[in-house]
């Protein structure tokens, strides 16, 4: 999330697409209030009349699945009628970059340049820029002149690859000019025909937001602002993280990234999910999303820093951050002359993908034997999760921790399964609940906090710390006694969290932020903590586990007193008059309410927007008048006062230092291209692929191992079983309710809220509950390819049918709350568990396939058909 929840008051223009703030996110809605009452418009684009929509001044209808279809729409609307915000776009982004003269898209096959039919992936080199010059590093002076300083593991800086660039854009390879002739063909009538939004509404949502492009003819100023809230509506599709590039791209063009009551906003579900994926959630990530180490071009300290650090912008430091998570992950044993224990950390094998989606074929291959399963359910909220009992079904061993017994926890009580056939031994950790434990969490808008433990836990429940704790002393126990195969990355690592003699975690946060190992007395509570990561080092000086979050716990004259920190500061100082209250808990990185802030200001420092100050450039002091964080090189040893005048260098954390509009970093093409979900009602119009020729769907075969095969059949097909239009008509989404949480392991058991919401539904529209013949209440049958289950009948004005390419085609939704696990709720009212013994689960319908950069599942879309049971 590039702002933080209050910003959103700041806004003029809201567009909600793929969240439903007011049921799943009212923090947020809370704000978005504030907003709408100042005046500002709220345009709301969903499947569903939601009760976000019912706020909303305008409501657009599409077909689930076909977002960047409604983006490119947007994208070409704001091109072609010439709403871009020039003076924003020509210097903060890269739209003047010229790229490769091999750089093209084929519509006939929907294919980018590059594309590898030997590999079924993409050589990106046709989508990188034309070259004008190349200057080489230099280790005795400039940017990298500490990678010469003593205790610095080898490694040779990158040069910068200077890109040739148009400012004029009459080169038809500018990024901007490519970007027009691809979106060209995103014309209203055609994105009409594949999302079902009439024409209408298409264009009156792009021009409403195109207006936050464009300045203000009496003021002369570019006075308005526009945010997108998304959240997994966007995500969980096999293009998801395409659909967030295509925000971006939107975004960029507007000029709405880095200044107050701008920008995109993730909505996370719950306080800590953000912080989770800051903790590498990814298994390719390390924390604070630095890559891990694989068998490739990342399998030495040397190739990993060579292939990570940047040639120019902040990430010219990746080698300081990770020498500094070496130190505290081996600590004392983590020296220069064995690299710093980079060689004890596991390496992940390069071209195989170890997301959750593969987790379950692996089983299948017999490569997992046992598995660990902590806070989650995924026998409940997989794609297919039919597919994901049956192997569990296949370990020698399940240990789950949760609150409580879930679906995964008892995956063999499902109907479907016979528990006498099932082998595989499950161990139940009772977890304790977040009210019964201290620590760090972490809100949508980066701001850490310390909560603390309001009772004891449960019985004989414990932490997911204590947990840890206890497993990792017998493991070390374990290799002390009876050696084993290469015991020294367990024998090696630090593991020192204790505050006399108990497992703490205020000692974690010592090592989160940062400290100098030379002048710390750990044991003794006296941690010398680093004030921010500028002062980290690559030369063994300092520890730290998690860069970005470095400077959230930096007393060191108080460092077993979270209220002391900045994670515990509570003062509600507003200097700013925007809502940035900077003391008010710690916002990563170094305390920024608002990321990318220089580009709230112009290319003289003057902000867009007098009223929305971020930061002003002073040039009869030389100085910034600085109201939030800057997220830029403001200041450098040797300028005058120590300040950086004005430049175009608004995104440091790229090389480029601008925005991409186009990105050579996907898996799947260098700009978002509409294709149509894995299954469909229709065909794909604008191109000639008809799904993501890059989507998941054998996680595991590749060219490195034997594709997972069972019974002679590729094990991706019985995994995603795809299901044609014509045997299920109906498209499917998925969608959470206000009084159940994700999978109900908590909520479920809870009398009150089973009592106002029992059981799981199909919300369909009253025209096809006529076409069904279903009235309010019936038993409905909903099965596709992968499973069959039996749910209530809720009608409602709130679907509708949609025209799609001059058909007429049904959407339902589903909720996905209930199973046949929970002490109150089951798959529906009367307590019976649905058709022919089947489970009851939403997601025995979903099929398991995965965006190409994430993995994730496509739970938005996909076909059913239905009937009454």
């Amino acid at each position: 999330m590039t702002t933080h929840w209050n910003d959103l008051k700041n806004t003029d223009v809201i567009l909600h697409c793929g969240s439903n703030s007011v049921e799943n996110h009212p923090v947020s809605a809370r704000w978005l209030n504030k907003a709408h009452e100042n005046g500002a418009k709220w345009i709301v684009v969903d499947p569903r009349y939601t009760r976000t929509a019912e706020l909303a001044d305008i409501y657009c209808r599409i077909r689930s699945g076909t977002d960047i279809a409604f983006y490119g729409g947007m994208i070409n609307y704001i091109l072609q009628h010439n709403m871009w915000q020039r003076d924003y776009v020509l210097n903060y982004t890269n739209a003047t970059y010229l790229l490769e003269p091999e750089f093209e898209f084929d519509i006939e096959n929907g294919l980018w340049s590059g594309y590898n039919e030997t590999t079924g992936k993409y050589d990106t080199a046709s989508w990188h820029y034309q070259t004008e010059e190349v200057i080489e590093a230099s280790t005795t002076s400039g940017t990298f002149a500490w990678a010469s300083e003593p205790g610095v593991p080898e490694f040779t800086p990158p040069a910068f690859t200077k890109p040739k660039t148009d400012p004029t854009l009459k080169d038809e390879m500018c990024v901007l000019n490519q970007m027009k002739k691809h979106y060209s063909r995103y014309d209203l009538e055609t994105v009409s025909a594949i999302t079902g939004a009439d024409v209408e509404t298409l264009e009156l949502v792009y021009k409403e937001y195109g207006k936050t492009g464009k300045k203000n003819k009496k003021t002369g100023e570019y006075d308005k602002n526009g945010v997108i809230l998304y959240a997994l509506g966007q995500t969980q599709h096999s293009y998801g993280a395409q659909n967030i590039r295509c925000m971006g791209i939107i975004q960029l063009l507007l000029g709405n990234v880095g200044v107050p009551g701008g920008g995109v906003a993730a909505l996370r579900g719950k306080p800590n999910v953000q912080g989770a994926t800051d903790m590498c959630m990814m298994p390719t990530d390390m924390a604070g999303y630095l890559q891990w180490p694989n068998t490739t071009d990342k399998k030495s300290i040397r190739a990993w820093c060579e292939s990570q650090t940047y040639s120019a912008g902040y990430y010219t430091n990746k080698p300081k951050f990770l020498v500094s998570f070496l130190k505290e992950f081996f600590g004392e044993n983590a020296q220069l002359e064995n690299d710093y224990g980079y060689d004890w950390l596991p390496k992940v094998p390069s071209g195989v993908d170890f997301t959750i989606s593969s987790t379950f074929e692996q089983m299948a291959a017999g490569i997992i034997k046992g598995y660990f399963c902590w806070g989650m359910n995924p026998a409940h909220s997989t794609g297919n999760t039919k597919n994901c009992r049956d192997q569990l079904a296949q370990l020698d061993w399940l240990v789950d921790s949760e609150w409580h017994p879930t679906t995964t926890t008892e995956f063999w009580l499902a109907p479907d399964m016979n528990p006498k056939e099932i082998n595989t031994t499950v161990y139940f950790l009772p977890a304790a609940l977040i009210y019964e434990k201290p620590g760090t969490i972490l809100n949508s808008g980066r701001w850490l906090q310390y909560r603390y433990q309001a009772v004891e836990p449960y019985d004989q429940s414990k932490t997911d710390f204590e947990m840890c704790d206890l497993l990792w002393k017998e493991l070390v126990k374990l290799y002390e006694e009876e050696g084993g195969t290469n015991p020294d990355p367990i024998l090696n690592t630090k593991w020192d969290y204790y505050v006399d003699g108990k497992i703490d975690p205020r000692p974690v946060s010592w090592a989160m932020n940062g400290y100098r190992p030379g002048s710390s007395d750990l044991e003794n509570a006296k941690p010398d903590l680093c004030k921010n990561f500028t002062e980290l080092k690559a030369d063994g000086s300092t520890a730290c586990a998690i860069w970005i979050y470095s400077g959230h716990y930096n007393n060191s004259e108080a460092p077993l007193d979270p209220s002391a920190q900045p994670i515990g500061s509570r003062i509600k100082d507003d200097p700013s008059g925007l809502g940035l209250y900077p003391k008010w808990a710690y916002a990563w990185p170094m305390n920024r309410r608002i990321l990318y802030n220089r580009a709230a200001s112009d290319i003289n420092g003057k902000p867009w927007t007098a009223s929305k100050k971020l930061n002003e450039w002073h040039e009869d002091t030389k100085a910034w008048d600085r109201v939030d964080v800057p997220d830029w090189a403001a200041g450098t040893v040797g300028a005058e006062n120590g300040e950086n005048p004005p430049d175009n260098k608004a995104f440091f954390m790229t090389w480029e230092q601008n925005g991409r509009l186009e990105s050579y970093g996907m898996a799947d093409g260098p700009l978002p291209e509409h294709f149509e979900p894995f299954e469909s009602p229709t065909e794909n119009i604008l191109n000639g692929s008809q799904c993501n020729p890059m989507m998941r769907t054998d996680f595991w075969g590749n060219k490195n191992y034997e594709r997972v095969t069972r019974d002679g059949d590729d094990f991706s097909s019985l995994s995603s079983n795809r299901g044609d239009a014509e045997e299920f008509p109906y498209v499917a989404t998925t969608y959470s309710i206000t009084e159940h949480w994700q999978t109900g392991s908590q909520t479920g058991s809870c009398p009150a809220l089973t009592e106002a919401i029992p059981t799981q539904w199909l919300e369909i529209s009253e025209e096809l509950a006529k076409e069904l013949g279903l009235t309010y209440g019936d038993k409905a049958r909903v099965w596709n390819s992968r499973g069959d289950i039996i749910v209530d009948t809720l009608i409602t004005k709130r679907m509708k049918p949609l025209t799609i390419n001059g058909k007429t085609v049904h959407q339902v939704g589903l909720t996905h709350h209930f199973g046949f696990k929970g002490e109150y709720s089951f798959s529906y009212s009367d307590g019976s568990l649905g058709y022919e013994g089947n489970s009851g689960l939403t997601n025995d319908l979903t099929p398991n396939v995965g965006d190409p950069n994430t993995g994730i599942p496509e739970y938005k879309a996909f076909l059913v058909n239905i009937e009454k049971a």
